[in-house]
């Protein structure tokens, strides 16, 4: 009984004990504490100004229907999403494994031991065979951690296992924000390809025009050939983005994971239901919310609990053999009186020699330490750059939408004017192919500028960290 009192002691030290890792404190991020000002910002979003937009849920955000089943089969069946819910289940049972480690985890065991003694070994030179039973019960090399060095390593792959949260999380928020843009692009493909189709149709029936036109002596051999350039020249775009829309179409089904119901693929840019505008905050200090950038710092965090192994290992171990048994020549005398067996086998490693490879493991773990402080703030500044971009880009790009939107208003203008002389006779078809032109390209452009609206809108819920789960808070 003295015995087990003591293991249980020694148990009761080991739990009350502290560890050898430093405080941890959270690096100083290395960024303004507000977003940039400037000409280039002069918008802000008007949605969610009292909610932070890693609290958004995306359904919220993204309120178009089928966009929002789109995003439910990806997030569903994505491949990297799955990797990545993996690597937590197996950093969770690593985490396990470790807590286990420090405490005393008790085994049996039995065994049959058959060997045969020769006779000139024997007393009376008579030789003999050996039969042993033995059953036992006890503990097998339990490192006893008076200095914490079991539960710094336990706290490293804690912190590594919330790492794989925020993973899980980042790759979340990439993955719908992918699928929101692929879809998006999708759209203003399919509205660049009917652009194309219907320009087409125009030229042909502008060509079979002049046709008749030539060969009535109204028009001359030029207008057929250059009309009929822009008619092959429109051919060319309607096979380009025909490809395009394929290309997107087959981008979105990898990103989701399966083929998309063509249902639920948007008809034209139109239809889309755009994303909100969400409110970016005043300070830079929400960025230390964002999934990524707290998957930096759990990993600094198990950096800075490895030092506390590093330095525990100075010290001395002690290890602990114990158990106790039965033993017997004879299976059915396995338990009865008489049998009985106990070990008990405590031992000390007191590190001496090794030393000098103790010091090099401390500053290797220091200097893993002050690599992740770097990765971490590099990070932050990332982080930053990104949320600055997407701000600059969100406060100019009404100003070419509305610039697009009159460019476009006044090519077509031009080219109802430049359509007309030439009917009448005023003008040659050049400067009618000309105008025709200026207005395919200005059309083409607004759908571009519109697309990069919307896109916009998505990179701003992404960057700010929107789109992920409630980061964890309890320990697994």
């Amino acid at each position: 009984m003295k015995r087990y009192a003591l293991v249980i002691t020694l148990v009761a030290t080991v739990l009350a004990g502290c560890t050898m890792i430093p405080e941890y404190k959270r690096p100083d991020a290395p960024i303004p504490a507000s977003w940039p000002t400037g000409p280039a910002y002069k918008e802000t979003g008007e949605d969610f100004k009292d909610r932070s937009p890693a609290d958004i849920n995306w359904r919220e955000f993204y309120t178009d229907e089928k966009l929002q089943k789109v995003i439910e089969m990806a997030l569903n069946n994505n491949r990297d999403l799955k990797v990545a819910a993996l690597n937590i289940e197996k950093m969770r049972a690593v985490y396990g494994i470790s807590r286990l480690v420090v405490l005393p985890l008790p085994d049996a065991n039995g065994s049959l031991n058959n060997y045969r003694s020769p006779a000139d070994l024997a007393e009376n030179h008579d030789a003999k065979n050996v039969r042993i039973y033995s059953a036992n019960f006890g503990l097998t090399s339990w490192e006893i951690d008076f200095f914490g060095r079991i539960r710094s390593l336990s706290e490293r792959a804690l912190q590594q296992y919330f790492a794989t949260e925020h993973a899980r999380n980042a790759t979340q928020i990439s993955l719908i924000a992918e699928v929101a843009n692929a879809y998006m692009l999708f759209a203003a493909e399919r509205e660049a390809l009917k652009l194309a189709r219907s320009t087409l149709k125009a030229q042909e029936e502008s060509r079979d025009l002049i046709k008749r036109r030539f060969e009535l002596g109204a028009s001359s051999e030029i207008d057929l050939n250059q009309v009929t350039t822009r008619v092959e020249t429109a051919r060319v775009d309607e096979a380009r983005f025909t490809n395009l829309v394929a290309n997107d179409e087959n981008a979105l089904n990898f990103l989701v994971g399966s083929p998309v119901p063509p249902e639920l693929l948007p008809d034209d840019f139109s239809s889309i239901k755009p994303p909100k505008d969400i409110f970016p905050g005043l300070s830079s200090d929400l960025l230390l919310k964002r999934p990524d950038i707290l998957q930096t710092e759990s990993l600094l965090k198990a950096a800075n609990a490895n030092i506390g192994a590093a330095r525990a290992a100075f010290f001395p171990s002690v290890s602990l053999t114990t158990s106790i048994g039965t033993t017997s020549d004879d299976l059915s005398a396995l338990f009865k009186a008489g049998s009985a067996t106990w070990s008990f086998a405590p031992q000390v490693n007191v590190p001496i020699f090794s030393s000098v490879l103790s010091w090099a493991n401390l500053k290797a773990a220091k200097a893993d330490r002050e690599i992740f402080v770097a990765e971490y703030e590099k990070a932050i500044q990332a982080a930053f750059r990104e949320v600055a971009d997407t701000l600059a880009r969100r406060g100019t790009i009404m100003d070419q939408i509305k610039a697009q939107q009159l460019l476009t208003e006044t090519s077509q203008k031009i080219y109802d004017l430049a359509t007309a002389r030439y009917t009448n006779g005023i003008d040659s078809y050049l400067n009618v192919l000309d105008a025709q032109r200026s207005l395919y390209s200005a059309q083409q452009g607004l759908i571009l500028i519109q697309l990069s609206r919307l896109v916009n809108l998505v990179n701003m819920y992404k960057v700010l960290g929107g789109g992920g789960t409630p980061e964890p808070e309890k320990k697994p």
